[in-house]
């Protein structure tokens, strides 16, 4: 599929509305409202994870976007680990819901805690929002995450802290780093591709990509003391930018064009 056209041609903005729209607001609700009520049994969570990944997954095809995993067996490599991506959509959330293939807990900005049933699942399910505008805020948020990892919770965090605008990776916040070293567990570092295209940040309407989660090799931190968090930061930014700029599997096998 081609990148996103500018102007999005009429079609794709009535698609959003008359079909991906509705669909998506019915799926949300109707996953929300199940995963506040199974709350109140499910004390460890399991089955609202169950009900998050079954949403993202369906999130993503709604967008009628095909989703590929690659390096899937990166997930599986340890228990507990400190998961960290580029942040290119609204769309990133459901595509990570939708991959990730055991529970977790998500640092993330506290605005997405004002938006009505997503906001209630965060809250319901123990995810983690953070204040950057305010630093004992976010000092507690992350005592509060260092914590699950050491019980045993692995945890994905958006070290660039907001959507880019351009579809180029910012600046990474050393918080993902920082969490690994302090709790001890590797940083594993995840690429999306495609996402900025399907919904980039103040676009409104769907335009359907071919969508990419490529999951690198976990970066170890044991033995690392909180001084070399500027150095794990670089070292996964690196990563992630390397990958990014990666073909893809299925572009790498696809046959070159004989002129």
């Amino acid at each position: 599929m081609s990148p996103r056209p500018n102007p999005l041609p009429r079609f794709y903005v009535w698609l959003t509305y008359g079909l991906m729209g509705p669909l998506m607001l019915v799926l949300t609700a109707v996953c929300a409202s199940t995963a506040c009520l199974v709350s109140v049994v499910d004390k460890k969570g399991r089955l609202q994870h169950r009900i998050a990944h079954f949403w993202g997954r369906n999130f993503v095809r709604l967008s009628l976007s095909p989703l590929k995993i690659e390096g899937a067996e990166n997930f599986h490599k340890f228990p507990v680990a400190v998961y960290a991506s580029n942040h290119t959509s609204y769309l990133d959330t459901p595509v990570i819901f939708g991959s990730l293939p055991f529970q977790f807990r998500i640092l993330a900005k506290k605005d997405l805690w004002q938006w009505p049933m997503i906001g209630w699942y965060l809250g319901r399910s123990g995810q983690m929002p953070v204040d950057l505008e305010n630093p004992h805020a976010t000092l507690s948020s992350l005592g509060g995450a260092v914590k699950a990892l050491r019980a045993g919770m692995p945890l994905f965090v958006f070290p660039e802290g907001g959507r880019t605008s351009t579809g180029a990776l910012r600046p990474f916040l050393a918080g993902a780093a920082y969490l690994a070293i302090r709790a001890q567990v590797p940083l594993v570092p995840i690429a999306l591709s495609g996402v900025f295209d399907v919904l980039p940040i103040h676009a409104k309407h769907f335009y359907p990509s071919k969508l990419t989660v490529h999951v690198g090799e976990p970066i170890e931190t044991k033995g690392m003391t909180v001084r070399q968090n500027g150095e794990l930061t670089e070292q996964l930014r690196a990563s992630i930018e390397q990958m990014l700029s990666q073909p893809t599997q299925a572009e790498a096998e696809s046959p070159t064009p004989v002129a």
